[in-house]
């Protein structure tokens, strides 16, 4: 919601700033102008990424409409899940978990948490780090050095949709100038015209310098680093399930574990001491 209202901000400033400089809007609109740069981005997009990026660039421009996936109410139900798990193991023995991590969705634990399941990178890295805990023989710090690599390369994969959003946010001023020149390239060819022609097409030629700064400064680039800012969101989350499992493969409580798990959230999502004990009261 905050991205459409950004960009109803930037488009409303900049339209009514230059009606008050006594200005027609309808100067703005080139069309020529916006197939050239806005088309040239989208091309210069294809050429520099394989298909499953540009998808990807689409879907994180969509999840930037619908903010991130992560809230207070899906933490809280992260550390009723790794508690329960947890307890569980403790009680039935590790062995036990294993049917619950081979077939998540058949889980009678994980099918409780909705919001987890659908988080399929939480939900494979929760259930092979298990199943590496289930084979034994894995020391915590081999575990931990295996949980980083693990979210090292989720990392790097999922930031190279807003690299590359960021890419072409960057071009758009320079694909701005080459609308600009292909613009006076025209208004030579009318220098014969009179003054009110060459005017008028030297103003077309500059709607496109204009238009690739306003869409790299003010709508594609702020994107790219929603897109970003979403993604640290999501692999926190992952850090949280990363701290409380080597917490519970150290041999720690379940209460404990689901702690460091708890203290790992960022402050803007992280539920108190006694909303998370009050949580697990009611599980």
């Amino acid at each position: 919601m905050l991205v459409i209202i950004g960009f109803v901000v930037v488009l409303g400033s900049i339209i009514v700033g230059f009606m008050w400089h006594g200005g027609n809007p309808l100067f703005l609109f080139v069309p020529n102008e916006y197939l050239i740069i806005i088309g040239s981005a989208i091309g210069a997009l294809l050429i520099a990424n394989n298909m499953n990026t540009v998808k990807k660039v689409i879907s994180g421009i969509l999840g930037t409409l619908k903010g991130a996936k992560v809230s207070k109410p899906a933490y809280i139900d992260l550390l009723k899940l790794l508690y329960e798990l947890f307890q569980f193991a403790k009680r039935e023995g590790l062995i036990a978990l294993e049917p619950h991590v081979e077939v998540p969705e058949s889980s009678t634990i994980l099918s409780k948490y909705p919001s987890f399941l659908s988080n399929h990178h939480a939900v494979e890295f929760l259930c092979d780090t298990l199943k590496v805990i289930l084979s034994g023989g894995v020391p915590a710090h081999d575990l931990e050095e295996l949980m980083d690599l693990d979210l090292e390369v989720h990392h790097a994969e999922e930031a190279v949709p807003p690299g590359a959003l960021s890419s072409t946010a960057d071009a758009f001023p320079g694909l701005g100038i080459v609308a600009a020149v292909l613009g006076i390239i025209i208004t030579m060819g009318k220098i014969n015209a009179g003054a009110e022609a060459v005017g008028s097409s030297v103003g077309s030629a500059l709607v496109g310098t204009f238009l690739g700064v306003l869409l790299s400064y003010g709508f594609v680039g702020p994107l790219a680093k929603a897109m970003e800012n979403n993604m640290m969101k999501e692999s926190r989350y992952l850090q949280v399930t990363k701290a409380a499992l080597l917490s519970f493969a150290k041999g720690a409580p379940a209460a404990v574990a689901i702690e460091y798990g708890r203290r790992s959230i960022d402050p803007e999502f992280r539920p108190t001491f006694k909303e998370t004990e009050e949580a697990i009261k009611q599980k």
